[in-house]
């Protein structure tokens, strides 16, 4: 592993990480990022982007930022790395505060959504541009490129400029440009969201297995919760500007900590916590919610909670059936087999243990 020396553009000498590209057999770079407080309002804006933001990203893993569209996951995403300043609060990447240190010198390198290739340029080229711009020597760059081209499985393509190629093989040159730079964290903003369904399933499987390689620490940004799951080795959820939980994917499905973040994250259904789910429910709640596949069609028995719903379209999602419901004069969606083909009204049930509970407040019952 090597440790070389760059000229930052200012021909100040400045230190990067340890070399992924030059040795894979080697132990990852110790390398995190911690966000304090970090609040950020744009101007002219009446409310914050990001309010009092606190999150610990571990060395060597996936963060995934989840949550709908202006909750404030990429204007975190452009803090990290330099493109946006705070409003306050402080930002440090392994032992270095970089609240004031500008993008170039953060160490972090940033995939986009929209590859930000230059037509002009072979693939070979848009891979070593960031090097060109940093004044390394031609071999140096050369060596790194074609390191990371191979890496991302480009190196028969390195003569072909960007129109000639497909979008996956797009993305992978955006990619490798971002790790040519051997960067202590790569951001990731919704880089898969212009592939379609089976080349994003491809470019998912070749992140993880690009990330446990290198020991990469990866921030990512996605609104999609397949691809969070996916992915996360810890999965963070956002709404307008806070963090509503973070944590393991396992457990922020398992344990929704809101009911926010049981809706979206999974599609959960809530119920008022009276009527039929009034007894049972725990003290202090005031919503109940059930996954689609705990929702059941039949009479429950023991301590089954029974119900009766009206079916108002099924939607097939290959294996399964996607039903709609109105239980009660609210909406619910209950999963079943394919060749199940429900109609009209339906006798329901859900297990009393299947239940979550949450406050008037929308959080979790302790």
């Amino acid at each position: 592993m090597r440790d070389m020396q760059l000229k930052s553009p200012a021909g100040t000498t400045r230190r990067t990480a340890p070399s992924a590209l030059a040795d894979d057999t080697a132990a990852p770079t110790p390398s995190a990022v911690r966000v304090s407080a970090a609040t950020k309002r744009f101007d002219r804006s009446e409310t914050d982007a990001l309010s009092h933001v606190d999150l610990t990203v571990p060395a060597g893993s996936i963060t995934v930022l989840l949550g709908p569209s202006g909750c404030g996951k990429t204007t975190l995403l452009r803090c990290v790395a330099g493109l946006e300043t705070l409003t306050s609060g402080r930002i440090e990447i392994g032992e270095t505060d970089v609240t004031d240190i500008s993008a170039e010198d953060r160490g972090v390198a940033m995939a986009f959504q929209n590859y930000a290739l230059y037509p002009n340029k072979t693939v070979l080229g848009n891979i070593e541009f960031p090097l060109r711009m940093r004044r390394v020597d031609r071999a140096t760059r050369r060596e790194r490129a074609l390191r990371a081209a191979e890496l991302m499985r480009l190196d028969g393509l390195l003569d072909r400029k960007p129109s000639e190629l497909s979008g996956g093989q797009r993305q992978r040159v955006g990619i490798g440009r971002a790790l040519v730079r051997d960067p202590a964290v790569l951001v990731m903003d919704e880089p898969f969201s212009n592939l379609d369904a089976a080349l994003r399933d491809t470019m998912r499987a070749e992140l993880v297995t690009l990330q446990r390689r290198l020991g990469m620490t990866v921030v990512f940004v996605t609104h999609d919760q397949v691809e969070a799951l996916a992915l996360a080795d810890q999965l963070v959820v956002m709404r307008a500007g806070r963090i509503e939980q973070a944590g393991p994917p396992e457990d922020v499905y398992r344990t929704p900590a809101t009911t926010f973040v049981a809706t979206f994250l999974d599609g959960m259904n809530t119920f008022d916590a009276e009527g039929p789910f009034a007894a049972g429910s725990m003290p202090g709640a005031a919503t109940v919610g059930c996954r689609t596949d705990h929702l059941r069609i039949g009479t429950g028995d023991g301590d089954d909670i029974d119900l009766r719903g009206q079916v108002l379209m099924a939607e097939l999602r290959g294996r399964d059936r996607l039903v709609h419901l109105d239980i009660d004069g609210r909406r619910a969606r209950m999963r079943v087999p394919a060749d199940t083909r429900p109609s009209g009204e339906i006798a329901l049930h859900v297990r009393r243990s299947d239940l979550h509970h949450f406050t008037a407040d929308g959080v979790r019952c302790p």
